[in-house]
């Protein structure tokens, strides 16, 4: 295992990557290209090869054009960056990017990338009119020169296995002036149980300007000393809370949403609410610092039918559990737009047949007691086995899972690596091995989870 990089190269234009793919090769090395941002397992700085970091965090140029409804934005800068230049030009226009600020836009986009206006505008990569990608022979291409193929795979296939992406060009969508959010929180002394069991045959079919997602968490009941599991309802609607009351009585009134629960305010300023920061001043979209330290552990299911009611009061009882205290599940609402793009529109099959995503996270702070954690989630995720997507079991791509799969050092054949690709990609995975092959051919641009060329 070769945990470090020998090198850190952090280029401040595109001209100054293609001297480390060129050298990179030369000497036999691997690169591992961040963005910026997150990466759930590291497959971004880790490796067991050696390898260099090419880090794009200098990459973060941002330009917004309010007359054409178009962005370009590098890869290295974040999805609040965006959020934040969007604001300044226009506060009628938005993008469906991912919920958290601090999200480095090249894996993000490439990866599908989903927020709240999901089930308005679909995901980031169905909003992608154009790209800049340096390949493996150095060649900087749009999406002209690079082709419709792989202009298809980097939106939704990992853009890592095929090269590397410098900036996109977003389209840029319509919000109203005035957006309103709510949260309503219920404990299972509440009748969250029943509240979440209706919640599942109703969310995909709401208007799609409405979204609600569930945070399940444990929480201090009222009773001293009491621990209790509580469901919190967030809700993004795409505007005024004269509309958004009729619709929550006729189609969600168990619930119990009143005028005073809710809050009218920007688009720009509900991405703070949504993230659960103060809605205030929006320069903190500009922070780029990741202060939590803390060990993560994440998984994602796709849900299908609803799960019984004895199935979520199963999920209730592992949530009492000692390792769970600062554990997570975020259901994400999918209908809408979801159900009209074709699954092999974008290498993102998780379409119609979805009622929602399941988002499953445990933090902790020791390493010594990393195990019981991963063991918790673990356990958890094989009890969710008869309640979400099978043949294959569905996850998401941008939730990095090492104990889905991996490629032995980059060598791993097409028919091994298909066994954890597939419940990727599913159909696609075939059209993505082929791009793939044609323009990476010696694999030069991999990791534990990347795309395979054919040998």
């Amino acid at each position: 295992m070769t945990p470090k990089p020998l090198v850190i190269i952090t280029p401040l234009n595109e001209s100054q990557i293609q001297p480390v793919i060129y050298c990179a090769k030369e000497n036999g090395m691997q690169i591992r290209i961040r963005s910026g941002g997150h990466d759930i397992e590291g497959l971004s700085y880790t490796s067991e090869e050696p390898f260099a970091i090419l880090d794009l965090v200098n990459l973060r140029e941002i330009n917004v054009d309010v007359d054409k409804k178009t962005a370009w934005i590098q890869a290295g800068a974040r999805l609040g960056e965006l959020y934040y230049r969007i604001a300044e030009k226009s506060r009628t226009l938005g993008f469906p990017g991912g919920v958290c600020p601090t999200v480095g836009a090249g894996g993000h986009i490439s990866g599908g990338g989903y927020g709240a206006l999901i089930r308005k505008y679909g995901l980031a990569a169905d909003n992608v009119i154009d790209a800049r990608i340096i390949d493996v022979n150095g060649k900087i291409l749009d999406r002209k020169s690079m082709g419709e193929d792989l202009f298809w795979a980097i939106r939704g296939g990992g853009g890592a296995s095929f090269g590397v992406i410098v900036s996109w060009k977003l389209q840029l969508v319509d919000v109203p002036e005035k957006v309103t959010v709510f949260t309503i929180s219920k404990t299972v002394e509440q009748n969250a149980t029943n509240i979440v069991l209706r919640w599942q045959y109703i969310a995909h079919k709401f208007d799609e300007d409405l979204a609600v997602r569930v945070y399940i968490r444990r929480v201090n009941s009222s009773q001293d000393g009491k621990r209790t599991i509580q469901a919190s309802f967030q809700s993004l609607f795409l505007g005024g809370v004269d509309r958004l009351l009729p619709l929550m009585q006729q189609s969600f009134p168990e619930l119990g949403l009143k005028r005073e629960d809710c809050t009218e305010m920007s688009w720009i300023e509900s991405t703070l609410y949504i993230y659960e920061l103060p809605v205030g001043p929006l320069d903190v979209l500009l922070n780029r610092t990741q202060a939590n330290k803390r060990y993560l552990k994440v998984k994602a299911d796709y849900v299908q039918k609803p799960i019984s009611k004895n199935g979520l009061e199963g999920i209730w009882k592992r949530f009492f559990e000692e390792e769970a205290e600062n554990a997570e599940l975020v259901f994400i609402p999918y209908g809408g737009r979801m159900d009209e793009i074709s699954e092999s529109a974008i290498p993102f099959p998780h379409r119609a047949g979805n009622l929602y995503k399941i988002n499953y996270s445990v933090y902790w702070d020791e390493e010594d007691a990393s195990e019981r954690y991963l063991n918790w989630i673990r356990r958890l995720y094989s009890y969710m086995a008869p309640y979400v997507s099978k043949f294959p079991r569905a996850a998401y791509i941008n939730y990095r899972d090492l104990d889905i799969g991996v490629n032995n050092k980059g060598n791993t054949s097409y028919a091994q690596t298909s066994i954890w690709g597939l419940k990727y990609f599913k159909n696609n995975f075939n059209k993505l091995v082929h791009v793939k092959t044609k323009v990476d051919p010696s694999n030069f641009f991999r990791n534990e989870q990347s795309i395979p060329a054919l040998y």
